[in-house]
């Protein structure tokens, strides 16, 4: 996957796209993510990009011209899938991870000030925000997104098991992990894990996340336990 970034603040990336599973995903050529500065595409001399809202109000607009310009110099007559990081957009989620997961290339446009132009929409495909909450720029929610569909790419995890384990994979939030010692401070793996029985591990990891779920993240519950199903801790379970 080719994921091309365009941004006010390339330099707020260096640290986060060299790191970790992002840095080996991109040496190992699964994905491929590239950098863009929309100064870059000012048509004046001082490069700037923003300015006052018609009609009044606080704040800075990105303006439409560098952004036009800069996608059309980035995509070169190809296509992608063009999402604008935004505060108004559908909140990102693993379902849309999965499905943006499948494209073969995204361009993710990073608002900043008070947003952008409302004519740029016209070449945006998307509108994603990461919560309900607001933030200096799109950069950090780049950011989060980029993390969380590379992870979805074949070959970018150590194991393919890992993002099927993980919390929301199937509307449940993951279970306990525990390693090595089996006692610390006094609190001790739950013996059901020591045993080996896989099937047993397995219902008390699903039973676990059931729990899990229930206790911080009640809507997600499946529509059986929303019309009254009672989940309870096993007797040996600490959270």
């Amino acid at each position: 996957m080719r994921i091309d970034i365009l941004t006010l603040f390339p330099e707020m990336f260096d640290g986060v796209l060299s790191a970790s599973m992002l840095g080996r995903a991109q040496a190992s050529r699964l994905i491929d993510i590239r950098l863009h500065n929309i100064r870059d595409y000012t048509d004046n001399k001082h490069r700037k990009a923003d300015d006052y809202p018609f009609g009044g109000g606080a704040g800075l607009v990105m303006m439409a011209q560098p952004i036009y310009d800069c996608m059309d110099a980035v995509l070169e007559g190809g296509s992608a899938r063009r999402i604008l990081m935004t505060p108004r957009g559908r909140t990102l989620n693993q379902k849309i991870a999965r499905e943006l997961s499948e494209e073969d290339r995204l361009v993710l446009l990073c608002g900043h000030y008070e947003g952008v132009d409302e004519r740029v929409m016209e070449i945006i495909d998307d509108e994603i925000s990461v919560g309900d909450y607001v933030l200096t720029g799109g950069e950090l929610p780049a950011m989060v997104l980029i993390d969380c569909v590379s992870r979805l790419i074949p070959g970018v995890l150590g194991s393919e098991d890992s993002a099927a384990d993980e919390s929301f994979s199937d509307d449940l939030l993951e279970y306990p992990q525990y390693t090595r010692p089996a006692s610390f401070r006094g609190m001790d793996v739950p013996e059901i894990l020591l045993g080996g029985h896989h099937a047993k591990i397995q219902a008390w990891r699903q039973e676990q996340a059931r729990l899990k779920t229930a206790l911080n993240r009640p809507d997600l519950m499946s529509e059986s336990t929303e019309k009254g199903e009672t989940i309870e801790a096993p007797d040996d379970a600490w959270l």
